[in-house]
This record gives C-alpha cells, sequence and structure tokens, in this order.
C-alpha cells in the first residue's frame, strides 16, 4: 500500500510563498495521479490541485495563478509551490491518490500552513 508524507509547511506572511513536499512510498507512484488536498479548521477537507501521470494538472478556483503542483517521479515526490499566500490559504496540506476504489492511502499527518495577514 501507498504512504505519503508531507513536509514543507510553516507560517508566513500574506503574499509570501512556500513550497511543500508530498513524499510517497511503493514502486507504482508513477503511474499514479497525485492530489493535494486541506483543510482548515472546522472546514472540511478540500480538493487543492491534481497532477495525473503524464504531468497534465488541475486546480481549484481560488488558487488557480498562485499554486503549482509538479512531481518528480525519480525522487517519489509531489510538490506545491505556493505564492501569493493569503490567510484564507491558513489550513493543513495532505496529499494522496484518488483511484477507483476510493483513496489508495490512509491520510497522513499533513502539515500546517497559516498565513498571518
Amino acid at each position: 500500500q501507498v504512504q505519503f508524507v508531507e513536509s514543507g509547511g510553516g507560517l508566513v506572511q500574506a503574499g509570501g510563498s512556500l513550497r511543500l513536499s508530498c513524499a510517497a512510498s511503493g514502486s507504482t507512484f508513477s503511474t499514479y495521479a497525485i492530489g493535494w488536498y486541506r483543510q482548515a479548521p472546522g472546514m472540511q477537507r478540500e480538493w487543492v490541485a491534481t497532477i495525473s501521470n503524464p504531468g497534465i494538472t488541475r486546480y481549484t478556483g481560488s488558487v488557480k495563478g498562485r499554486f503549482t503542483i509538479s512531481r518528480d517521479n525519480a525522487k517519489n515526490t509531489v510538490y506545491l509551490q505556493m505564492s501569493s499566500l493569503k490567510p484564507d490559504d491558513t489550513a493543513v496540506y495532505y496529499c494522496n491518490s484518488l483511484g477507483s476504489n476510493g483513496y489508495r492511502a490512509v491520510w497522513g499527518q499533513g502539515t500546517q500552513v497559516t498565513v498571518s495577514s
């Protein structure tokens, strides 16, 4: 079973940038589409961005133009470059892979992103 470990979060001022990393275990990582998700306090987890196996990317509207998702299959890692951060981006960020039978991994601890105004 694949596992994901998120890192790179922190405290940043509005307008700043952060790069999150999602390290995956498992030899079939390169075949999966990988997504970033986030959960703000008191809110449900929401989808942020996805990158497919050939590198096709999709973003939720609120981050389009500010966030960039990328992957390095040689390192089994997916990145989320976040720029022009806003206080509304404050959340715990998670990564996972959605397959035909649901999410492929148990949700990890995520990485906290806090954007101060």
